[in-house]
C-alpha cells in the first residue's frame, strides 16, 4: 500500500490523505474546494462566519463542481462572554481612532448577535444537506451534536493544539483528529488555557499519534512534500495546508493578501488577539502593533471580530494591508502563485518520489 493509500483515504472515500484547510471569511470558494476534491484531496469549506443560507447555497455549488467528498468546519461557540464597561468603552475609543484614515462613515459598535443560535442554525443545515465531512474547531461539539452526524454518515473531525484535547476529542466520539501545531496560520484552535496549545508540530504530532487511536492529519507549517513526508514519519495518517493554498487562483483571498504572502517571510508572522479576540498567526502589520500596545482595548472572541470587520473590509477596499487580517503560518517562503490542480500535482508527485526513493 502506497503513502496514499490507508485509514484517511478508505474512510474519507478520497485518492490522497492531503486536506485544504477550512479558512473561514471567504477564502474558501467553492472553485477552491472542488478543484482539491477534484485533484485527489479533501476540500473544505471555512463556514464558522457564515450564515444558514450562505452555508446551504455554498454546499450547492460545491456539489454542482464535484462529485468527490467535501468537508464544511464549524465554529464550536463559547459558554460565556463576559467583559466590562469599561473595557467596552476602551475598545471602542481604539477602534474609532481609525474611522477618519479609513474614511468609515458609519460609527464602529457592537451588534447584538446569538452565537449559540447561530451555530445551531449553521449545524441544522449541515445536517439537512448531508455532508459527508463535518470538522469542527474552538471546542468539542455536544455528543448529540456528533450522534446525529454520524448516524447520517457523516465523518466527524475535531481539532486538538495538545495531547489533553486529542484525548477528551476520542473520548467524545469523533473519527479523526487534527494535531495543529503552532507554526499554522489563522486561528488556533485551542480550547484550553491559551497557553497550552502553543506546541510545534515536530513535538506535537507524535505525542498525539501515540495516545489516541484514531488517526491524526497534522496540520501547521506544511508547504510541501517534504512536510508531507515528515508529518507521516512523525506519525500521521494525513496533513491539512492552508497557507500553500492561499496564493492559488481559485481561493478567495484578497489580491493584496495574496501578493503579501508572497512578499513575506518565516520571520514576518506573529500571533496576535487584535483583530479576533482569539489568538491567531498572521503577517505583523500596523494595526496589529497598535492595538496589542494597548491590549486593555481587545474584547473577547468573538465579539472583537464583529468590532474589527468594518475595519478589515474598509481596509480591502482601499488595498490597505496595514487594516486587514493576513493570516499565514510560518512556511511563508514556500509559497507560489499556482492553481489548485498544480499545487496538488506537485505535492503529491513529490511526495511519491521521496517515499519511491527511500525503499
Amino acid at each position: 500500500m502506497g503513502w496514499n493509500q490507508n485509514t484517511v483515504t478508505d474512510m474519507l472515500g478520497i485518492s490522497y490523505p492531503i486536506f485544504q484547510a477550512p479558512m473561514a471569511g471567504g477564502i474558501t470558494t467553492p472553485e477552491l474546494i472542488s478543484e482539491t476534491s477534484n485533484s485527489g484531496g479533501l476540500g473544505n469549506l471555512g463556514a464558522g462566519y457564515m450564515m444558514p443560507e450562505e452555508i446551504k447555497s455554498a454546499i450547492k455549488e460545491i456539489r454542482e463542481l464535484t462529485d468527490k467528498p467535501f468537508g464544511v468546519n464549524l465554529f464550536v461557540p463559547n459558554k460565556e462572554i463576559t467583559f466590562s464597561e469599561e473595557k467596552r468603552s476602551e475598545a471602542l475609543n481604539h477602534l474609532s481612532g481609525y474611522k477618519a484614515e479609513l474614511m468609515l462613515e458609519d460609527d464602529i459598535q457592537l451588534t447584538d448577535k446569538n452565537y449559540h443560535t447561530l451555530y445551531e442554525q449553521q449545524l441544522e443545515v449541515v445536517l439537512s444537506t448531508k455532508v459527508p465531512i463535518c470538522s469542527f474547531t474552538f471546542g468539542i461539539p455536544d455528543e448529540n451534536v456528533i450522534k446525529d452526524l454520524k448516524k447520517q454518515g457523516t465523518i466527524v473531525i475535531g481539532t486538538a493544539t495538545n495531547v489533553k484535547e486529542a484525548l477528551e476529542l476520542e473520548a467524545a466520539g469523533v473519527d479523526m483528529i487534527v494535531a495543529q501545531g503552532s507554526e499554522a496560520g489563522g486561528h488556533r484552535g485551542t480550547f484550553h488555557e491559551e497557553a497550552s496549545g502553543l506546541i510545534g508540530s515536530m513535538a506535537l504530532i507524535p505525542q498525539i499519534a501515540d495516545a489516541v487511536k484514531l488517526p491524526v492529519i497534522a496540520a501547521g507549517g506544511i508547504m510541501d512534500a517534504r512536510g508531507i513526508v515528515a508529518a507521516f514519519i512523525l506519525g500521521a495518517k494525513g496533513v491539512q495546508l492552508g497557507t500553500a493554498f492561499l496564493p492559488c487562483r481559485e481561493s478567495g483571498a484578497h489580491p493584496i493578501y495574496k501578493e503579501a504572502l508572497l512578499n513575506s517571510t518565516e520571520d514576518t508572522t506573529t500571533l496576535t488577539k487584535a483583530f479576533s479576540g482569539k489568538l491567531a498567526r498572521g503577517i505583523n502589520n500596523r494595526f496589529i502593533k497598535e492595538t496589542e500596545n494597548s491590549t486593555d482595548s481587545i474584547l473577547p472572541y468573538p465579539i472583537q471580530n464583529d468590532l474589527t470587520g468594518a475595519i478589515r473590509k474598509q481596509a480591502a477596499k482601499l488595498k490597505n494591508k496595514e487594516f486587514m487580517s493576513l493570516w499565514a503560518g510560518q512556511g511563508l517562503r514556500l509559497a507560489n502563485r499556482t492553481s489548485v490542480k498544480g499545487l496538488m500535482g506537485e505535492l503529491t508527485e513529490e511526495t511519491s518520489q521521496i517515499f519511491h526513493s527511500n525503499h
